[in-house]
């Protein structure tokens, strides 16, 4: 699979434009699934993940080595070039973003906490891990975890990548006030998320839903779809102020199959403020 500029037409907002069997199909799925499965699959989320993790153990996503070319922060938020850099990595999953970053960068301290403990011991055991440069640990985002183990104001920049959308909607804003606490006022939540109308969202059959824009997959884990206006007022709401917030198109080309499917991503910056007034 490879994916490419996408020639998909945007709307105004920057999303893309759907078909009319897709509009047809999005609004002909009204079917939510029942609030005793939703309660359950709240329940038992850090399971399945971690069942995905003990399924798929090292091997399910890529190095992520794309991080410092699109967040130009990892490098640039620094005052003098031997200054380390605090870097706090939300849902590390097994390392895919901050190894490769550890490797490229000398000057880096990261702090990598994830919901699934298995990815956590997953992170512990590569060969790169080091205590003098990474601190590991799990962590539930939405509660008051992140304190435990890193002090208050005391992180540069903070790494959100496909982490928010597997949390419950309702619990979403907590995740990103306790986020602002351990981030030191100018520090930047660095964001990359599922955008509305992903073609991963329109792949969901009739019985998926949990609700608008929220679904589950067959293993259990749960993913959420972001507007642009839905995720600037959940991180205003949380006290941040954007730098950027834009759609990212995407085609993903399997040459062999022929096929082109439309990816749909957020990507963003949240900075927490350097006044006092706007904090939370």
């Amino acid at each position: 699979m490879e994916s490419v500029e996408s020639h998909v037409k945007p709307d105004d907002s920057g999303s893309r434009i759907l078909s009319q069997e897709e509009l047809d199909k999005l609004k002909d799925d009204r079917v939510l699934v029942s609030e005793f499965k939703q309660q359950k699959l709240e329940k038992d989320a850090q399971k399945n993940w971690d069942l995905f993790y003990k399924r798929n153990t090292t091997n399910f996503f890529k190095d992520r080595h794309w991080t410092t070319r699109e967040f130009e922060e990892l490098k640039a938020c620094r005052e003098f070039v031997s200054q380390k850099l605090v870097l706090l990595e939300a849902g590390c999953g097994v390392g895919n973003c901050i190894f490769p970053l550890l490797e490229e960068d000398l000057n880096i301290f990261v702090y990598a906490c994830d919901f699934s403990p298995r990815a956590v011991e997953f992170v512990k055991q590569n060969s790169l891990y080091s205590p003098e440069r990474c601190l590991a640990f799990q962590c539930d985002l939405t509660k008051d975890d992140l304190q435990d183990n890193i002090s208050a104001e005391s992180v540069d920049a903070a790494t959100l990548i496909f982490v928010l959308s597997a949390i419950h909607p309702d619990k979403m804003q907590q995740a990103l006030v306790n986020l602002y606490m351990v981030l030191k006022p100018g520090g930047v939540v660095l964001f990359r998320d599922y955008g509305l109308y992903d073609h991963a969202m329109l792949r969901f059959k009739s019985g998926n839903k949990l609700g608008e824009n929220f679904y589950v997959r067959q293993d259990g884990t749960r993913s959420y779809f972001f507007s642009k206006e839905i995720l600037t007022k959940l991180f205003h709401d949380a006290g941040f102020e954007t730098v950027v917030n834009e759609y990212v198109l995407r085609e993903t080309v399997n040459k062999k199959e022929g096929l082109c499917v439309p990816r749909v991503f957020l990507q963003s910056k949240f900075r927490r403020p350097v006044t006092l007034n706007n904090q939370v």
